[in-house]
């Protein structure tokens, strides 16, 4: 039953999350938050073996959480977890294109068609937009250090300010510095600080 769950959870991931990978995570922020299944943690956790593989964003992170969820199951269930969540992601994006394919041509020159992609694309913006402000919470913030001390000083994560920052600078003022480059940069520095 969970994997029928899983994909009918992420079905809906991937037929409303309209911009690519990164427009899925307040869906997927909004599904830790109502099955439980994983933290707003885990999410940045996510983000970062997804960023760090090969593959889109949003299939790495539905495969990851398949997987994490099937495994509480058993008997493989991480496997079959993790295909299942990629199928019901993947499946409405195959379906919207098979069906824009064969429509496309007969209403390219439609002006609600040209109306319709230019609400879309604001739509995604959005959805980027947010992905990136509770990414940089996930980083930047913890709530948990919050609640615990009651120091607003002591929950921010001055060290991932810094990480970013000079990453940031790395990519204005290096251009040709490649984006692998700066992922093990990265990943160097985050095992250097917290040794």
């Amino acid at each position: 039953m969970i994997f029928l769950e899983l994909f009918i959870r992420f079905f809906f991931v991937g037929l409303f999350a309209i911009g690519g990978g990164l427009a899925t995570l307040p869906f997927l922020q909004s599904m830790g938050e109502t099955t439980g299944w994983f933290t707003a943690s885990d999410i940045s956790d996510m983000i970062a073996i997804s960023e760090s593989t090969p593959g889109p964003i949003g299939v790495n992170m539905a495969t990851y959480v398949g997987y994490q969820v099937g495994e509480i199951s058993g008997v493989a269930g991480g496997l079959f977890g993790g295909i299942v969540a990629t199928l019901g992601l993947i499946t409405p994006s195959v379906i919207v294109v098979i069906i824009v394919s064969k429509m496309l041509q007969r209403f390219k020159d439609s002006k609600y068609v040209e109306y319709a992609f230019y609400g879309l694309r604001a739509a995604s913006i959005g959805l980027v937009a947010s992905a990136c402000l509770g990414v940089a919470k996930l980083a930047f913030w913890s709530s948990e250090i919050m609640t615990e001390t009651g120091s607003v000083f002591a929950a921010v994560n001055y060290k991932s300010i810094i990480l970013s920052a000079v990453i940031f600078l790395c990519i204005t003022k290096f251009k040709k510095l490649h984006p692998i480059a700066l992922i093990l940069l990265s990943a160097v520095v985050g095992i250097a600080l917290k040794m």
